[in-house]
């Protein structure tokens, strides 16, 4: 029985590591963006506000290595984003400051081909007579490469997905 119980309790254990190690894991995957980034944006469908813009993206690791700042400017364009991540309960969260004047939050985990994160919408605070942040992809491709993927749900199952194919400035 003493056994059974063990293996029971092994487990068990096994399966809180297996969740703390996934918001890690993501997390640090998100830390290592830390930096200014620049690139083109584009969109499916076009969207002629952003299309083939420039985007500026800072990321910044900040709150004792807590919390990752990712703040966002493209061209043109007087919005600044402001989106959040930070581990809660092992978990992987997002919190996005979103210029549509509401904070979608979402969670994150390790993408099925292991290379990036993808997030999808926990909660939103505010309203969405002007749409929301629906759901979010970061993939590095190598140190100084990374793509973002954002998807911004318009109403009426209409959706835009933005693309950024974003280079580290050097």
């Amino acid at each position: 029985m003493k056994t059974l119980l063990a293996a029971v309790y092994l487990a068990a254990m096994s399966i809180v590591v297996f969740a703390e190690s996934n918001a890690a894991v993501s997390f640090t995957t998100m830390k290592s963006l830390a930096g200014d980034w620049e690139g083109a944006i584009t969109t499916v469908p076009a969207d002629p506000s952003v299309q083939g813009k420039s985007a500026r993206v800072t990321i910044r690791v900040t709150s004792l290595g807590n919390a990752v700042l990712h703040e966002m400017k493209v061209e043109g364009r007087p919005d600044d984003p402001i989106t959040m991540f930070y581990v809660e309960q092992d978990q992987l969260r997002l919190t996005h400051y979103c210029d549509a004047g509401n904070r979608p939050r979402m969670n994150g985990k390790t993408s099925a081909d292991g290379k990036g994160v993808e997030f999808s919408l926990l909660d939103l605070s505010g309203g969405t007579e002007n749409g929301h942040m629906h759901n979010a992809a970061f993939t590095p491709i190598d140190p100084d490469h990374h793509v973002e993927e954002w998807t911004y749900m318009l109403g009426e199952g209409r959706h835009v997905v933005a693309h950024f194919d974003l280079h580290r400035k050097k």
